[in-house]
């Protein structure tokens, strides 16, 4: 697997760890998911930027927004009691399908 792939992967881990600590920061007054919040953001950012050295940032973004939304959906579902409607998993498998035709049909990430 490229570097290039491996720091979007862990990228999209980061930000998805720090929004997830987000919900629990109680408006940035609680110190430890205040602390994962920003330190997940900042480790996001940095590794993405590591992988923009090599992939597009149109492909690299789109990825990384697409992937990053599905996981924070399911995380909010599945351990935070949030509520799932057919529209949202429509909207869900919409963004699931844009990344799956970005990775393999498109040639914008110069893979």
């Amino acid at each position: 697997m490229p570097k290039a792939t491996l720091f979007l992967i862990f990228a999209i881990l980061s930000e998805v760890a720090g929004t997830t600590a987000l919900k629990f920061t109680d408006g940035f007054t609680k110190l430890v998911p205040s602390v994962i919040t920003v330190v997940g953001y900042c480790l996001a950012f940095y590794l993405l930027s590591l992988s923009l050295k090599s992939m597009s940032i149109g492909f690299a973004y789109a990825v990384w927004a697409g992937v990053g939304i599905v996981l924070i959906a399911l995380i909010g579902v599945i351990f935070l009691g949030e509520k799932a409607d057919l529209n949202g998993a429509i909207g869900i498998g919409l963004i699931v399908a844009g990344v799956v035709i970005l990775n393999n049909f498109s040639k914008m990430g110069g893979h």
